[in-house]
């Protein structure tokens, strides 16, 4: 922010108080972002202001420019802000209870569709008062207005937005101002026109409401009384713009502008004149042209494509007016903006007179150029034309007049350069002067303000990026406030106040110009970064700095940048720098004296006034008064004793020296100054030589030992000069005093007296003698010794003798180097840095002779022997025998490794002692087990280590390892060395995949031969790394992957021995292939099998099935380790698989805990890796483990009853969700319990009818429950044993005789019933089993057939998606659906005239044209022709779909009728029953809905549809074709619908034909069934060779001959009706292959039938629905039954027999579960694209589906069955069950009656899914109900979720219905014969021509509109009528 004055230091705190007490967003971010111009954007970070309020999308922003007072329109809100953004007053505008539908005021009994609606505020103005002389006083009121209510304004106080001025409490439709709908673009400007106030409204096309609002309106803003005129009207004497079909031009507006004596609009529309493309246009209107005569408009062309604006401002660009645009480039046809988006720049006087000369061209040149072409035209269909009026026309009416032709448009755009693009789309602009230079601000889509400086020619450059409010669009109301210094900012949710510039916050000079700010410039006596306005010397040279300032113009002036400027110099280069010194004398400086400092500055600013001057400050010291001579500056440097210490270590300190005007610092630099006596300081060793060889002129005081800057610090002493002195002698470091060596050897050996002896020059400055001391530093300790100098007079060598001395120090090593140096007095004398003494001690690390003798011979040190050998000095060698001349034998302590190929070529590692003391010492003298070993000398260790390469041997043999050490005794080793042969013979396994990973075991003898390291393995020439310990028998390695399958030789390498597996090869073969892995679900505790099918699984050592897990709660664990945060890893679990065959295995799921998260699951195949997700097509789910109850849960401890011949029931939970039947084992005891049934809840298993026997320490046997690994004991069950309890003998022998017989009468009837029900228990159970039986029979049926179907269908598969499909194109398919049925539809036909007619014919049919395109006259026609009693239902659909050829490439147009016409219909229904609308075709718009339909959806059947639609059309032409079809009746064994069931049992066989169709083709397998007629063979025949092709491509089946081959000369022409066919009485039966006894593997051919037999009529074709044919003789045809043969029944049976011999066919109804079953897959995959919402729906469905929803709200239709009836009836219903009863209407197939019959139950299964009742099944329900009982109410799931996510799916489709409909009807028009179509359509007009002209001419719209003149005229034309006319 800028710096607050004295008086606005209060407000300045109270606004950080503001920001502190808003929603955190405290900073926002400055950036740069990507821009093609080569400027770069400066970074920064500012804090602004901000408010957030209630109502988003905030859409207005509104600023009364005299009170500085800010408006704020919102959703349901109205705002009124104080300038720093303080809320005064605020008001609630919404939700009300409105509807767009209904008109104001609303009465919700009389508007249904009433809802509370939400306000968005469309209009926010300020109305001018007027003052009696009619000069404006300012605003009064702020005009308001909203989408309620039809779009009304009202007026508010200005001081209290609560406070309602005016407004309409009754209005009517001449005040409705603003569009209704919140999506709509409406704009307002206000003018005072003779006192009266006006405002001009440009309000976008809604769909709803009234639709008789202009584009443009003018509307008065108050009341008068004369005439009575209402505030906001629009009335007749108030201009308008006339549009024809405003909803085809669809203006969106932007701005309004009052600009001189015109208003301006700012809008884009669809550009109906040329390629119907959304553009921008300017319109222009004389601001007093009430009657718009004046009206013109012209297109803006933004080069780049950028077509839409989207935000305005009129503003100056180099003091002309201009409007700046920010552009974006449209999708295509659309008028929806892309992120492409940039600035265009369009001067008003360009501007004025583009629109100026079309105004001139349309009044006097007939819109004609000079050339000759339209520059100029009439738009909005309004019946005008450009006029030839005189030259002066436009001078004399510059607003038109009632004569002279309007809305007048320029067809000559004008064009802009973008001044800036962007990548991110712009929304706002709004611009700023600062001193005669514009700078745009624009906002994006992300919430980012961006600024750009302008150049004169227009062209930009971003400097700086502000974020204010993160992904919210900025608002298009982008103002800025009373000072021109802020800028408020609407986006969403907030207002925000945002600095145009951030000059205050650049701290200096540099970062001032930086920032490319081109309000900023740097203020150099003041200094502070400001706008030129603030400085107040700006107009003095060089006292404002400008970052923008062109290098050929002075400081004080900044100007624009020439037109002339430079190639090398761009416009927005800096072509100046800040205040700078150029030069500083003296730059560096002795600190011990002061001097004069002079520094010469550029651009230093000159000082107005005397008393004025400039000052010096050195740091942080006291600034000193300068003398200014030009441009250099004098001053005086500071004394000593004020300058600041150097810093530690350094020898100098910088001061920063400042040119100050007051206490503003204009430039500034570094001055040195240096400390010479810091400069020997910082040198120890040799501090002369540091002080006379330093950078800074020190010389060095030799007696002093001192280093200063001059002479007079060391008075009549020697002195040495700095060698950068080249005329002063002497000089440099060669001069100084200096010890340069040891005279003495520096080998000083401990405990012994040495002397010390150093060598020195450059002593003869020293006149005065002192004592001299050498010192010697041990460890930290000085050791002094005196010294005694002796000079040589020759050489000038001084010699300088230590006094001996004996060191005593204790050693770690060896040696110890200690420095030494010389001193004179308490002076130090420079030495050398490596002068040092060597002090030793022979007995430190010389453990042995051998170590000792090794040592250098100057050391001195010997091997001395005696009692305690060991290394000495050779002077402490005293004992005796004294030094040893030899050294002992080697001793050898280990070898490494014991064993070695006979071919050698391992390292043998000896470790011992006196091993030599110098690797020549043992060369040769090495010998392994009698065999030389080579020593190496790399890994020889003197005494201790020898390593030697292994020789070869002759033979496997063993010996120790022996050395010689030159002429000593040779040493032996206790360690035997083995030379072995190590032998490969065998491998296991043989393969391995190519990507390697196999464990391979090599097996052998003597395999740990040498060392591991020595061992290496390969596969080839591929290496096998060795991963486990290898013994003497096995060696382990992993193969490593091969780049191509082969057979290689294992080979092992022990050093350099190669072994090879001698007859075995390893074989890298294919990687193994997953296919196909079920089922994908699990429990926690693992063990379900998973089975996995594939290719070369066998060749897989180790699979296993891996699952990667991480805990739920993954936690932050801190390691210490760089004191970094990680996650805990991911862990594997894994469990093996066992592979069955090379195509199969088995994997158990691993275990997995609850409280962990999988992550994934993979297939881990030696190296291949394969995901379960990529194989399975779905993720693998894990599941909580299902839970089993104890059988007795009361009492677990009590055994469970069980009575043998039952079975027993187990409880659970969840039982299925991870587990099938057949995977779980049930045991009682020793013996299984058969699972016979398993659902969710209950577990049914048969145990053995004995109880079995007990397998632990419980006397009863337990129930054992195994899922997996989950292995549940379920408790103990005992059985109940059988039998009577007899009665006791005793109460029989006390009963009396009669007693006795009562009891045993008693008895055998007890006895008699219970073995009746027990034996019916049994029948019970039995038939239980039997129906489980018979369920596994079907099941296991299903699979075997599906199986056989996916094996067929595989090859289908793989033609999918090319021309396996074999989709009709579109003609055809739209034939078939339009007129479904009829040959020579109007789309094949031409149009049949006798070529006299054709022209007028075709003349009077274009205006016909022009007619249906006049809605008016289209629902008038419709409506007359369905008012007539003999236009039959099939006319009503022919006339539709003649409609829609007719208007097929006005599909936008085609919709808006159907739209209507629908809405009528729905009218007439809510009276009657809403429910039944739609449910059939019984009016035109209805087939007009189908076929709209099915245009819209041609592409999803082509691209989504079609694929599963005709695989399920295959696959139920495959499956029937595998059964006996009776070629007669069309019924087929297999079938899904009962009707067309073959109930008799045919006994049938499959055999294979060969086919032979030409000489050169193969010949070609086929299988038929020996029941085929010889038609259905052909058929079968045609359809193997034509596979995939078209069906109508292929020949037909009545145009070959079937030729059976048998041999050369056997040749048998078979066919369905020959002499050698059965007859039976009236009755003969059709021939078969079985008839003609055609084996299996015949060969046959089809072979073109004669003219002659062509002429012959076939019987019957195969597929037709025919009755029993009568033959030559009338003998019936059959096939494999008699139709109307039914089982005999004896006329006296029994009813239970007649119900029994009925039932008998029944039996064969399980064919039809097997069918569906097999086929349910397909059905699945078709219901599920037809009805899945993981892909958008099309736009058609979500478009009519929001139509029907509206339909319903506007007609208070609350009930949502009604709703989801409609829906239903509209499209599945209509479209979907007609395509998939009919799939040749998609497809060139051909569909037979057992396949339609197939169709027909999935069909109605597809509606019955559709309806909203229970689906409720019993005994009496068809059987083709009960085949789906099971699946209907999962798919209607489908179909409710599919309404559903439509309906809670964001709706506004209607931009995107319409760009959807503009290109099909681009795409697809010219497949349309609209010619022959509307030649139809007449023929209609003319049957009933009376009726239509008369309900034309009752309709007073049609006769403004001559409708009923016009159709006359189209009758005279086409029908050569005799008209009125």
């Amino acid at each position: 922010m800028p710096a607050a004055s004295p008086p606005l230091l209060p407000l300045a705190t109270w606004w950080w108080c503001l920001v502190l007490l808003l929603p955190p967003q405290p900073q926002a971010l400055t950036q740069l972002q990507p821009d093609p111009n080569p400027e770069k954007a400066s970074h920064a970070g500012q804090a602004f202001p901000h408010l957030s309020l209630d109502g988003s999308p905030l859409s207005h922003l509104l600023l009364d420019s005299r009170s500085g007072h800010l408006y704020v329109g919102a959703v349901n809100h109205l705002y009124h802000l104080s300038p720093d953004l303080q809320v005064l007053s605020s008001s609630q505008t919404g939700p009300k209870l409105d509807s767009a539908e209904c008109l104001p005021p609303i009465v919700p009994k009389d508007c249904s569709t009433a809802h509370l609606t939400p306000n968005a505020n469309k209009i926010l103005l300020l109305e001018e008062g007027l003052a009696s002389a009619g000069s404006e006083v300012g605003a009064t009121s702020l005009i308001v207005c909203g989408t309620l209510f039809q779009g009304i304004c009202e007026k508010r106080s200005l001081d209290n937005v609560s406070e309602v001025l005016y407004q309409s409490s009754n209005p009517v439709d001449t005040q409705y101002v603003a569009a209704n709908d919140p999506r709509v673009s409406t704009v307002g400007v206000v003018l005072n026109q003779k006192g009266v106030g006006l405002m001009l409204v440009g309000r976008g096309y809604t769909s709803k409401g009234p639709s008789d609002i202009p584009p443009i309106t003018t509307r008065r803003l108050a009341p008068s009384s004369s005439p009575a005129r209402q505030a906001f009207s629009q009335d007749e004497e108030l201009g308008k713009l006339v549009v024809g079909s405003y909803s085809e031009y669809n203006n969106y507006f932007i701005s309004a502008h009052h600009h001189g004596d015109h208003v301006y609009f700012l809008f884009s529309r669809r550009d109906m004149w040329n390629r119907k493309e959304y553009r921008t246009y300017v319109s222009r209107l004389c601001a007093g042209d009430r009657s718009f005569y004046s009206y013109v408009e012209v297109l803006l062309e933004c080069s780049g494509g950028y077509n839409l604006a989207q935000g305005a401002a009129l503003a100056k660009h180099q003091g002309r007016p201009a409007l700046f645009v920010a552009m974006a480039a449209g999708q295509a046809s659309t008028p929806t903006a892309t992120g492409r988006s940039a600035l265009c720049v369009y001067g008003m006087s360009e501007l004025d007179a583009s629109l100026q000369r079309a105004q001139e061209l349309c009044y006097t040149e007939g819109g004609r150029g000079r050339t000759g072409q339209e520059e100029a035209y009439i738009e909005y269909e309004v019946s005008s034309k450009c006029l030839r009026l005189p030259k002066d026309s436009l001078k004399k009416y510059p607003c038109g007049g009632e004569h002279t032709p309007s809305p007048i448009a320029s067809a000559v755009p004008l064009s802009a350069t973008p001044s800036l693009t962007r990548d991110t789309l712009l929304t706002a602009v709004t611009t700023t002067t600062e001193v005669g230079h514009t700078i745009a601000l624009l906002g994006d889509k992300n919430g980012w303000l961006h600024k750009v400086f302008l150049q004169p020619d227009t062209t930009g450059t971003l400097y700086q990026s502000v974020l204010v409010d993160q992904d919210s669009p900025v608002n298009a109301d982008l103002l800025l406030d009373q000072s021109g210094q802020n800028v408020y900012v609407l986006t969403d949710g907030k207002v925000s106040k945002v600095s145009v510039s951030q000059c205050e916050q650049q701290p200096d000079c540099q970062s001032c110009l930086s920032v490319r700010d081109p309000h900023c410039g740097w203020c150099v006596l003041e200094g502070r970064c400001s706008r030129r306005m603030e400085c107040s010397r700006e107009g003095q040279a060089n006292h404002w700095l400008w970052s923008y300032q062109p290098a050929n113009q002075p400081a004080n002036q900044p100007a624009n940048q020439p037109a002339n400027q430079p190639a090398n110099q761009p416009a927005n280069q800096p072509a100046n720098q800040c205040v700078t010194v150029q030069s500083l004398e003296p730059a560096i400086q002795s600190r011990e004296e002061e001097t004069q400092v002079s520094l010469v500055v550029a651009l230093l600013p000159t000082l107005s006034e005397e008393e004025e001057s400039l000052s010096c400050s050195f740091g942080t010291l006291a600034p000193q008064p300068a003398v200014v001579t030009g441009t250099t500056i004098t001053c005086q440097s500071p004394l000593p004793e004020l300058l600041p210490p150097s810093p530690p270590g350094s020898d100098h300190v910088s001061l920063r020296v400042s040119v100050m005007f007051r206490d503003v610092t204009i430039c500034s630099s570094d001055i040195i100054f240096y400390d010479c006596r810091a400069v020997g300081r910082l040198n120890i060793t040799s501090p002369c030589m540091a002080c006379v060889g330093s950078v800074w002129p020190c010389i060095w005081c030799v007696l002093g030992g001192l280093c200063t800057h001059n002479n007079s610090s060391c008075p009549r002493q020697h002195t040495i000069h700095n060698s950068l002195e080249q005329q002063l002698e002497p000089r440099g470091a060669d001069s100084c005093p200096f010890v340069w060596a040891l005279q003495s050897s520096p080998l000083v050996p401990m405990g012994f007296l040495s002397p010390l002896t150093l060598l020195g020059r450059n002593l003869d400055g020293f006149q005065v003698e002192e004592q001299y001391t050498c010192v010697v530093v041990v460890v930290g300790e000085e050791l002094k010794l005196n010294a005694i100098l002796k000079k040589d007079p020759e050489t000038k060598v001084t010699t300088f003798t230590c006094s001996v001395h004996q060191f005593q120090f204790t050693l770690k090593h060896l040696e110890y180097s200690a420095p030494i140096y010389l001193r004179r007095g308490f002076h130090r004398i420079d030495s050398a840095p490596d002068l040092r003494l060597q002090l030793y001690d022979c007995s430190v690390g010389q453990s042995d002779c051998s170590q000792c003798r090794a040592v250098s011979s100057g050391y001195g040190c010997v091997w001395c022997g005696g009692e305690t050998p060991g290394c000495v000095y050779n002077l402490s060698c005293t004992s005796s025998p004294g030094p040893a001349d030899t050294c002992p034998s080697p001793q050898i302590t280990q070898i490494q490794p014991v064993s070695g190929p006979v071919e050698g070529g391992v390292l043998i590692t000896i470790r011992g002692s006196n091993l030599g003391m110098q690797y020549q010492d043992i060369q040769g003298g090495v010998t392994v087990a009698g065999v030389n070993c080579l020593p190496q000398s790399h890994g020889y260790l003197i005494s201790t280590r020898i390593v030697c390469e292994l020789q070869p041997s002759k033979q496997e043999t063993e010996g120790p390892v022996i050395v010689s050490v030159r002429d000593s005794e040779p040493g032996q080793s206790l360690q035997i060395f083995t030379y072995q042969d190590p032998q490969l013979t065998a491998i296991v396994p043989d393969k391995g995949p190519v990507s390697g990973g196999t464990s391979l075991t090599v097996q052998g003898t003597r395999l740990l031969t040498g060392q591991r390291k020595d061992l290496t393995a390969y596969v080839g020439q591929q290496p096998c790394y060795i991963v486990e310990e290898v013994n003497g028998t096995h060696l382990v390695c992993r193969t490593s992957p091969s780049n191509q399958t082969a057979e290689l030789t294992v080979r092992v390498l022990f050093g350099k021995a190669e072994r090879s597996v001698p007859g075995h090869v390893f074989h890298y073969m294919e990687d193994p292939v997953i296919t196909a892995a079920s089922p994908a679900e699990s429990f926690y505790e693992g063990g379900r099998s998973i089975k996995v099918s594939g290719r070369s699984l066998y060749v897989v050592q180790q699979p296993m099935l891996t699952v990667w897990v991480e805990p739920k709660e993954n936690t932050l664990v801190r390691r210490r380790r760089n004191n970094q945060l990680v996650f805990n890893s991911i862990v594997s679990k894994q469990e093996r698989c066992t592979v069955v065959s090379s195509s199969e295995m088995n994997c158990l799921t691993p275990r997995v805990t609850p409280d962990t998260k999988v992550m994934g699951v993979w297939f881990e195949l030696d190296n291949v890796k394969v995901s379960f997700e990529r194989v399975a097509g779905k993720t693998f789910s894990y599941y909580p483990n299902p839970e089993l109850l104890a059988l007795n849960r009361d009492d677990p401890d009590t055994p469970y009853r069980f009575k043998p011949g039952g079975v027993i029931a187990v409880e659970g939970k969840d039982l299925t969700r991870a587990m099938t039947r057949g995977e779980v084992i049930a045991r009682l005891g020793d013996q299984e319990c058969e699972v016979k049934t398993l659902d969710s809840t209950h577990l049914y298993c048969e145990p053995p009818e004995k109880q079995p026997a007990s397998l632990g320490s419980n006397q009863l046997p337990s129930l054992r429950v195994v899922m997996g690994n989950l292995n549940v004991d379920l408790g103990t069950v005992q059985y109940d044993t059988e039998g009577l309890s007899p009665v006791p003998l005793a109460a029989q022998v006390g009963l009396a005789a009669g007693a006795a017989v009562v009891v045993l009468v008693v008895l055998v009837i007890i006895l008699m019933y219970r073995r009746r029900s027990k034996q019916a228990l049994r029948d019970y159970k039995k038939v239980l089993v039997q129906l489980e039986t018979l369920e596994i029979n079907v099941g296991d049926q299903c699979r075997k057939e599906f199986t056989d179907l996916m094996t067929e269908m595989m090859d289908l598969s793989s033609d999918v998606g090319g021309p396996g499909i074999p989709l009709l194109d579109y003609k055809t398919y739209a034939e078939r659906v339009f007129f479904p049925g009829q040959r020579g539809a109007p789309l094949s036909q031409d149009l049949d005239l006798p070529e006299s007619r054709r022209q007028t014919v075709e003349q009077g049919l274009g205006q016909l044209n022009s007619l249906l395109n006049n809605k008016l006259f289209l629902i008038r026609f419709i409506h007359t022709l369905e008012a007539q009693q003999n236009f039959s239902q099939r006319d009503r659909g022919y006339v539709a779909s003649l409609l829609t050829m007719a208007l097929h490439d006005q599909l936008e147009y085609f919709t808006d009728v159907m739209k209507t016409l629908l809405g009528d219909l729905v009218q007439q229904y809510v009276t009657k029953n809403p429910k039944l609308m739609l449910r059939r075709t019984e009016t035109v718009v209805e087939k007009m809905l189908t076929n709209w339909m099915s245009i819209c959806l041609y592409s999803f059947l082509k691209e989504v549809a079609g694929e599963p639609l005709y695989m399920l059309y295959r696959a139920i032409k495959y499956q029937v074709d595998k059964g006996p079809v009776d070629a007669v009746t069309g019924k087929a064994k297999r079938t899904l619908n009962d009707s067309h069931l073959l109930r008799e049992d045919i006994d049938y066989s499959s055999i294979t034909l060969t086919v032979k169709s030409g000489v050169e083709v193969q010949p070609c397998p086929v299988k038929v069934l020996d029941t085929d007629t010889i038609t259905q063979v052909k058929d079968k025949i045609l359809d193997q060779i034509y596979k995939g092709a078209p069906f109508s491509q292929r020949p037909a089946a009545d145009s070959l001959d079937l030729e059976w081959r048998s041999g050369q000369a056997g040749h048998l022409t078979l066919s369905d009706d020959d002499v050698t066919a059965v007859v039976q009485g009236r009755w003969k039966k059709l021939n078969t292959l079985q008839h003609y006894k055609v084996p299996d593997g015949a060969t046959v051919a089809l072979i073109p039938r004669s003219a002659v037999a062509m002429g012959i009529p076939q019987v019957y074709q195969t597929g037709e629905k025919m009755p029993m044919l009568e033959g030559e003789e009338g003998l019936r045809l059959w096939h494999l039954v008699k139709s109307n043969e039914e089982p005999e029944i004896p006329k006296h049976s029994s009813m239970r027999e007649r119900e029994r011999a009925k039932a008998i066919p029944e039996i064969y109804l399980t064919r039809l579960l097997s069918m569906k079953g097999t086929l349910q897959k397909f059905v699945d995959d078709v219901f599920i694209a037809i009805l899945n919402t993981k892909r958008p729906p099309p736009i058609a469905v979500r478009f009519f589906f929001d139509f029907l929803d509206d339909m319903a709200e506007k007609h208070g239709i609350d009930d949502p069955e009604t709703v989801h009836i409609w829906k239903t009836n509209s499209l599945p219903l209509r479209f979907w069950v007609n395509i998939l009863k009919n799939p040749q209407f998609v497809f060139d197939v051909q569909v037979t009656d057992s396949v339609d019959a197939v169709l027909s139950v999935i069909a109605q299964t597809f509606i019955d899914s559709c309806t909203t009742s229970e689906h409720k099944v019993g005994r009496d329900s068809p059987v083709n109900k009960l085949l789906y009982a099971r699946e209907i109410p999962r798919y209607k799931q489908l179909v409710e979720r599919y309404y559903s996510d439509i309906h809670s799916a964001a709706s506004g489709c209607y931009q995107e219905m319409n760009s959807t409909l503009t290109e099909l009807s681009g795409s697809f028009a010219s497949e349309m014969n609209s010619l022959v179509a509307l030649h139809e359509l007449y023929k209609y007009i003319n049957k009933y021509y009376d009726q239509v002209i008369m309900s034309l001419e009752d309709d007073a719209a049609g006769q403004k509109l001559q409708l009923a003149y016009r159709l006359q005229q189209v009758a005279a034309l086409v029908g050569n009528k005799v008209t009125d006319l």
